[in-house]
């Protein structure tokens, strides 16, 4: 297979800093439409979801926008919906039936491909004849298709392009994302950011920690690593590498970004992110993003209760 990760191996750094960004929820206001309007209705149709389609919409907006697996890779995030949806006793009551999709789950254990569709193609060539892996293909299919069909002119955040041309002349910027990479490169491009950045790396180059090993491991000084993203696997993926971490919170972008460009951008180019003004900043990150779905905080009469 080709090595789509060579435009990261072959990189070589021209400043002292390295910055790696995501993209969709943090550069741009995306998520929202992509997974409400993309996402979940063709989750909805794909797999069979009609009769509880409330039901499926909420659990595919709790994984993938409001909970603490924000910004996962589309096939986690499908597998964890269907599962969610498995539990629910409402559900139960219909005897609606919610796929097992085990082959897709042997698909995503594996490290051989990555979690693209090209790479699902690959490994469906090794294992032919598995009808969820075709259903997961036409699923995929549909939502990249959806996605290159409704989402468009969405603008960076305020004070992005303000961040990225303040960097540009100190630190090597790269976009790491689990986005593919033709959209991608079609949202960094309409908006003229893309000329700010080494490479742009999405799902067909592997998970975020692989980008960020691969571009930056051993080129710069750990406290000269920083990952800016809007979710928990983007806090990992730099935590993984030993990396900083900035956070961008979700609901609360805009701020968050003047935020960088006005004090933590500074902090972080003088050497004083790390320690205790970085861990402020991540803790009230994790405090956006819980991990019980909303369903299991509400009383018998289906309000909704307060999280603690």
């Amino acid at each position: 297979m080709h090595d789509l990760a060579r435009p990261m191996r072959d990189f070589q750094p021209e400043h002292d800093f390295f910055v790696g960004v995501d993209s969709d929820g943090c550069v741009f206001d995306t998520m929202e439409i992509k997974h409400r309007e993309c996402f979940a209705p063709n989750t909805i149709r794909h797999w069979g979801l009609q009769a509880i389609s409330e039901y499926a919409r909420e659990a595919a907006l709790f994984v993938n926008l409001y909970s603490k697996w924000r910004g996962i890779n589309r096939w986690p995030a499908l597998v964890m919906v269907l599962d969610l949806l498995r539990e629910r006793e409402e559900i139960r009551r219909r005897n609606a039936h919610i796929p097992e999709v085990n082959a897709i789950r042997a698909f995503i254990e594996q490290d051989k491909y990555p979690h693209s569709n090209d790479g699902l193609r690959a490994y469906m060539a090794e294992h032919p004849d598995e009808p969820d892996l075709e259903r997961g293909l036409r699923w995929s299919t549909a939502v990249n298709a959806a996605v290159a069909d409704r989402v468009h002119g969405v603008p960076p955040f305020p004070y992005v392009r303000d961040s990225l041309e303040s960097m540009f002349p100190r630190a090597d910027m790269i976009v790491i994302s689990a986005t593919p990479c033709a959209a991608l490169e079609k949202e960094w491009r309409e908006h003229d950011i893309a000329r700010y950045m080494k490479v742009i790396a999405g799902q067909e180059m592997g998970k975020k920690a692989r980008h960020l090993q691969l571009a930056a491991g051993g080129r710069y000084a750990p406290d000269h690593i920083l990952m800016i993203g809007d979710a928990p696997g983007d806090r990992r993926a730099a935590q993984t590498t030993n990396a900083l971490f900035y956070p961008i919170n979700p609901g609360d972008e805009e701020r968050s970004w003047q935020r960088f460009y006005e004090e933590a951008m500074p902090r972080f180019f003088e050497g004083t992110y790390s320690g205790a003004y970085e861990a402020s900043l991540i803790a009230a990150f994790e405090r956006h993003l819980p991990d019980t779905p909303p369903w299991k905080h509400r009383d018998k009469s289906g309000t909704e209760l307060q999280y603690g």
